[in-house]
């Protein structure tokens, strides 16, 4: 199978720090890849490459080569087409201060959609995609502030998906939530890949276990080990992986 995102001898400079050395790394299309490791390891920081969230970092430079669908994402790529086709849903929930509906009509809008009928079906379907139709159909016009945390951050991921995306990049979405909208946002991810590829960085591990297909665990910069998730947590090939999902450090 032809992987979604390939990354190949990647490293990643903050001014002289290097946070990320040599990641090389297939993502392959309709699947979960979770990234696992300890704070500060360079998980999120590889997730944002994936969409050039790094370019807004000062001193940030980056050698090596991502591609998407073979297409090198750091060559001639439009950044906003890029950000079209990899979406990217943060840690805390972040709407927009505007009603629900406009917070998912936003993208599309920012696309050139003017049409009100075309809008109406778009923010239903992603509403209907992201779990959260049935509970917002009836507020729609009401502040997206004023959801609950959980319905808060499906409402981002309907946000994220409105602009038909083909990835979708969720760093940690699940922290600030409780265990019910935890439960909620993972039944969540495991039907949306069915569509999209899902790269999701978690401190979670019971998480990766529970929904990814593929995961990879980093530390101080590098992956250590990437594979199978079955594999990886029940015959890890490498000490220091089988030390961190046995809880020896970290």
């Amino acid at each position: 199978m032809e992987s979604k995102i390939s990354i190949r001898n990647m490293d990643l400079y903050y001014g002289d720090f290097q946070a990320l050395k040599n990641v090389n790394l297939e993502i392959l299309p309709n699947e979960i890849t979770a990234f696992i490791g300890p704070s500060g390891c360079g998980k999120s920081t590889l997730l944002k490459s994936l969409n050039r969230m790094n370019d807004l970092v000062e001193g940030c430079k980056i050698t090596g080569q991502i591609t998407l669908d073979g297409e090198d994402i750091y060559g001639n790529m439009d950044v906003s087409l890029l950000r079209k086709r990899v979406g990217m849903v943060f840690q805390k929930p972040n709407p927009f201060p505007m009603s629900v509906y406009d917070n998912i009509a936003f993208g599309p809008r920012t696309h050139g959609i003017k049409k009100h009928h075309v809008l109406d079906e778009i923010v239903e379907e992603s509403l209907r995609n992201a779990a959260i139709w049935d509970e917002v159909k009836d507020r729609l016009k009401k502040p997206a502030l004023a959801l609950s945390g959980g319905q808060q951050q499906r409402l981002c991921i309907a946000r994220a998906l409105a602009v038909q995306p083909e990835v979708l990049l969720m760093d940690e979405p699940t922290s600030a939530l409780d265990p019910i909208s935890t439960t909620k946002i993972e039944d969540l991810a495991t039907v949306l890949k069915e569509k999209y590829t899902i790269v999701i960085v978690t401190h979670n591990m019971q998480q990766a276990t529970r929904i990814s297909d593929k995961t990879a665990f980093f530390l101080h910069g590098e992956i250590v080990e990437s594979g199978d998730t079955i594999s990886l947590f029940s015959h890890p090939k490498e000490k220091k992986t089988e030390d961190y999902i046995t809880g020896r450090f970290g």
